[in-house]
């Protein structure tokens, strides 16, 4: 690469979430988690009950993200929470991750996100949700909105092989999802995608194949986690009683697979996470130890530097 610039615009070897956003807004932008109080359509008995066999969503949720506080209230504690952990930031998105945050009628969603909206500071909207919660009525609201504010749909893909995401209860097929990412492009929306590597079944083969597959969705930005095994999930009972099926990553192999996996990758993917954390006491499986996102990211980043390699090096697009 030309003076180490890669096709992104800067010199890290990935195409990293913070740069994109500070090239987006000309400045830092602070996400903040919202528990609005939504449900799923895999846990109501509209899909199935129960909902997918890995989801704790007590295992992510920041202190201050409780359903009892309004959404206005939920940010405006999570600024000052962030205010005094990091250093301040005066853009904020209202990020929308709690369960399938699109799962209601439009018009007590128009409520819910305005709150939002309306909160100073608050520059738009990150809206995590399930490809079967989604509906052209919606598409055609949240299109409106993005049009002076963010606004990102990010879709869990969990797995590009329907037999992963029928044993994990995931309750939709992966065309389901290429059709919502499809549509929610077509509308001129953001689109996000999310997948977890180590899913039961899966061989390192069949998961470094899947950066094909998602090459060819029009995606805005994607998140990695490794499978971790959760207290209080279906998962946690399989796990013990179906060993065989599970091959979990540890750090340094995921360190490997996850470069391997990005230099196949589309470059114009904005990467915002490579790994996943969650507090000990929620763990029911293997632990990393006490190593944070921050140092596995320098870990990921090194690794490239030592193979002079980048994000897409071999994409085939």
């Amino acid at each position: 690469m030309q003076d180490n610039i890669y096709p992104w615009g800067h010199h890290r070897r990935f195409n990293a979430y913070a740069q994109y956003f500070k090239k987006y807004f000309g400045e830092r932008v602070q996400k903040l988690s919202i528990d609005a109080g939504f449900t799923c359509p895999n846990r109501d008995g509209s899909v199935a009950r129960g909902g997918c066999t890995y989801c704790n969503n007590e295992s992510f949720n920041p202190s201050y993200c409780t359903t009892n506080k309004s959404v206005k209230q939920q940010l405006e504690e999570g600024i000052e929470f962030h205010g005094n952990r990091y250093r301040r930031a005066d853009k904020y998105l209202a990020y929308f991750q709690a369960y399938s945050n699109t799962y209601k009628p439009l018009e007590e969603l128009k409520e819910i996100y305005n709150q939002a909206l309306s909160t100073p500071g608050v520059v738009g909207l990150v809206i995590g949700t399930r490809s079967d919660a989604i509906d052209e009525e919606k598409l055609e609201y949240l299109a409106e909105l993005s049009k002076d504010k963010y606004i990102i749909v990010e879709y869990g893909i969990e797995s590009c092989y329907n037999s992963t995401l029928e044993y994990i209860n995931r309750g939709h097929d992966f065309e389901n999802v290429v059709k919502a990412i499809n549509l929610t492009h077509n509308y001129g929306i953001k689109v996000g995608g999310h997948m977890i590597f180590g899913l039961p079944g899966e061989s390192r083969e069949m998961m470094l194949a899947e950066a094909e597959i998602l090459n060819k969705l029009p995606l805005d930005t994607i998140k990695f986690h490794q499978l971790q095994i959760i207290t209080n999930t279906a998962m946690a009972i399989d796990y013990k009683n179906n060993l065989e099926r599970y091959n979990l990553f540890e750090l340094e192999e995921y360190i490997e697979f996850i470069v391997n996996f990005v230099e196949k990758l589309n470059p114009n993917f904005v990467i915002e996470r490579f790994a996943g954390e969650v507090p000990p006491r929620f763990l029911a499986g293997p632990s990393w130890g006490n190593i944070r996102n921050d140092q596995i990211l320098n870990k990921i980043e090194q690794e490239f530097k030592n193979r002079n390699s980048w994000q897409g090096k071999f994409a085939k697009l």
